[in-house]
C-alpha cells in the first residue's frame, strides 16, 4: 500500500475485510460480467442465436479483469461501463459482440448494487444478532444488580445494570426488524432497458412481450432474486437507497446511544469497556483509561447518520427517468455507510464481550442517593401510622433540603435517614430496611427475564448459525 496518497480509514483501520471485499472493484466488476453472462444465457434460452461456445467463453473470463486496460479505455471513452465492455470483449473474441446486448448501463450498475446491498445487509444482520446475543447475556448476568437510574442525567429511581442493558439491546432488536424487512422487500432491477420501457428487448424478440417478461424473470432468478421491481426508469427508484441508508442510520443511532451511556458510566467508574494490558489512554496523562472503543463507536455512528441525508436528497432530485448526478454520490454514500456500520458493530461486539462492572462503586453511588429515593415509602408508612400526609411531606422536604446542603456545600455524607429517625413525626416508621436497594428496583429483574425469553431467545433460535465464533480483533 502506498503511503503517498490518501487511503480511506474505513478500509485501512476500521471495517472488516469481508465488508471491504463486498464493495471492492473486483466484486463489482466480476458481478457486471456475471450479469452479462446471465443476460446472454437467458437470451439464448429464449431463442436468440447465441452458442454454447460463446456462453462458455464469457464464463471463462468472469474474474480475470485487467483493471489497467479498463482504465485506459475509460480515459478514451469517458464511460466506465463501455470501458469494461471493451476490456471483457478483448478476452472473448467469439462472444464479445453479444456482450451487453440490448442493455443499458444501469443493467449492470444498478443490479450489481442491489446484489451488494443484499449481501451487505446479510453481513450487518449477522453482526447485529451477535451483539444482541452478547448484550442479552450481559443483561442476564446483572439482572438484579441495583444501580442508580437517571432521568435528565440526574439521579432517579433505581434500576438494575441488567435492565439498562436491555434498553440498549431492544434498540438493536428494532434495528434487526428493519433489516429483516429491507431484505424481505428488496428486489432486482432486472432487465428494463434504457428508460425502463424494455423497448430494445421487445425489438430483439420480434415484438414478443411474453419473452421480454420471461427474460426479466430469468435474469433475476439467475442472480438470486425471486422478483424484480415492477416498474423502473433507467434506474431502480432511489427511494430504495434512502430506505437502506435510513436503516443503517438507525443502527448508528442505537450504537451511539449505548456508546454514550457507557462513556458516562465509565466516567463514574461503574462500568468500564475493555482495556488491554499495554493500552495507553493518554500520551500525557499516563494514568488514564479512556473509553476509546465507545468513543470510536460514537464517531463512526455519527458519520453513518450523516450519510443518510445523501439518500434523501438523491431520491428527491432524480429528474424524470434518471439523472447522472446520483452516480458520484452513491459511489461514496452506499459503500461508506455499510463500511461504517460494519466497523461500528465490530466495536460494539468487542465492547460487550469485555465490559467490566464494578458493583462496589455502583453500590456506593446508589447509597449516596438512596435516602432520597426512600422518602416516598417513608411518607406512606408515616401516614399509615397516623400522620398527616401534607405535614409529613413538608417535613421530608425540609430535611431533604438540609441533607442535600450538607452534601453539596460541606462534602458530608447524606444523613437524611438519621434526620428523619430523630423527628418525632416519624416515630411510627420502621427504618430497619429502608436502605435495602432491592426494595426500589420494581420488576427490573423480571423484565430482564421476560425480555430475554420472549424477544431474544426467538432471535437466537432463528439465527443460531450466526452466533458462533469470537469477536473480531480490532485492527488498531
Amino acid at each position: 500500500m502506498t503511503q503517498e496518497i490518501y487511503q480511506n480509514p474505513l478500509n485501512t483501520r476500521y471495517a472488516s475485510r469481508e465488508m471491504s471485499r463486498l464493495w471492492s472493484a473486483q466484486t463489482k466488476h466480476s458481478t457486471w460480467r456475471r450479469l452479462w453472462v446471465a443476460l446472454a444465457e437467458s437470451q439464448q434460452e429464449l431463442g436468440l442465436e447465441i452458442s454454447d461456445q460463446q456462453i462458455a467463453e464469457l464464463k471463462a473470463h468472469v474474474d480475470d479483469i485487467d483493471f489497467g486496460k479498463a482504465a485506459e479505455y475509460e480515459r478514451q471513452l469517458r464511460h466506465d461501463v463501455m470501458a469494461h465492455v471493451h476490456t471483457y470483449r478483448d478476452l472473448c473474441p467469439k462472444a464479445g459482440g453479444l456482450i451487453h446486448l440490448g442493455a443499458t448501463s444501469c443493467f449492470v450498475t444498478d443490479n450489481t448494487e442491489l446484489i451488494q446491498i443484499r449481501d451487505s445487509l446479510q453481513l450487518i444482520r449477522q453482526r447485529l444478532v451477535q451483539v444482541i446475543d452478547r448484550l442479552a447475556a450481559f443483561a442476564a448476568e446483572y439482572r438484579d444488580l441495583a444501580c442508580l437510574g437517571f432521568t435528565h442525567l440526574q439521579p432517579a429511581q433505581p434500576t438494575t445494570v441488567g435492565k439498562r442493558a436491555t434498553l440498549w439491546c431492544h434498540d438493536l432488536v428494532v434495528d434487526l426488524e428493519e433489516i429483516e424487512h429491507r431484505l424481505a422487500t428488496l428486489k432486482f432491477r432486472g432487465v428494463k432497458g434504457t428508460t425502463g420501457t424494455q423497448a430494445t428487448f421487445l425489438q430483439l424478440f420480434g415484438g414478443d412481450h411474453a419473452k421480454v417478461d420471461a427474460l426479466d424473470r430469468l435474469v433475476s432468478d439467475k442472480m438470486g432474486f425471486s422478483s424484480s421491481y415492477p416498474v423502473t426508469g433507467q434506474t431502480y427508484t432511489r427511494k430504495v437507497d434512502a430506505q437502506v441508508l435510513a436503516t443503517l442510520s438507525g443502527i448508528a443511532q442505537s450504537a451511539h446511544k449505548a456508546g454514550s451511556d457507557i462513556r458516562i458510566l465509565q466516567s463514574r467508574k461503574e462500568i468500564e469497556e475493555p482495556f488491554e494490558k499495554h493500552q495507553i489512554g493518554s500520551s500525557a496523562m499516563a494514568y488514564k483509561r479512556n473509553p476509546m472503543r465507545s468513543e470510536r463507536m460514537c464517531a463512526l455512528s455519527r458519520f453513518a447518520m450523516s450519510l443518510a441525508a445523501n439518500g434523501d436528497h438523491t431520491m428527491a432530485t432524480q429528474w424524470m427517468e434518471r439523472t447522472l448526478d446520483d452516480s458520484a454520490n452513491r459511489r461514496l454514500s452506499l459503500p461508506q455507510s455499510f463500511l461504517a456500520i460494519d466497523a461500528t458493530l465490530i466495536l460494539y461486539r468487542n465492547i460487550t464481550d469485555g465490559l467490566v462492572v464494578y458493583p462496589k462503586v455502583i453500590a456506593k453511588h446508589l447509597g449516596e442517593e438512596l435516602p432520597f429515593m426512600a422518602t416516598e415509602e417513608i411518607l406512606m408508612a408515616a401516614v399509615q401510622a397516623g400522620g398527616d400526609r401534607q405535614t409529613l411531606h413538608e417535613q421530608i422536604r425540609v430535611h431533604s433540603q438540609e441533607a442535600g446542603r450538607q452534601v453539596k456545600e460541606h462534602g458530608q455524607a447524606n444523613d437524611l435517614i438519621d434526620r428523619l429517625q430523630q423527628d418525632a413525626a416519624f416515630a411510627g416508621v420502621d427504618f430497619s430496611n429502608t436502605l435495602d436497594s432491592s426494595r426500589y428496583i420494581g420488576r427490573a429483574p423480571e423484565q430482564v427475564d421476560a425480555f430475554i425469553a420472549n424477544v431474544v431467545e426467538p432471535i437466537r433460535e432463528r439465527y443460531c448459525d450466526d452466533l458462533a465464533g469470537a469477536a473480531e480483533d480490532l485492527k488498531v
